[in-house]
């Protein structure tokens, strides 16, 4: 699995964070996203998935490889 977030798309909802906070982070000064982790570990897939459909902006891409 690999994740692809999109921060022009991205409002800083900060539900990813919630989420998944082993993957996704926010920036301070704006509450973008940030991702810590490209390629996490498959015991973290069903956190990015959710983290990825509770995304307000569908900021959050997930690819399989």
């Amino acid at each position: 699995m690999r994740v692809e977030i999109d921060q022009d798309k991205c409002c800083g909802a900060g539900s990813c964070v919630l989420s998944a906070p082993e993957v996704f982070d926010q920036r301070e000064s704006d509450g973008i996203v940030v991702l810590l982790e490209e390629k996490p570990g498959d015991e973290l897939r069903d956190a990015v998935e959710e983290a990825a459909e509770r995304c307000p902006a569908a900021a959050i891409t997930v690819l399989e490889q």
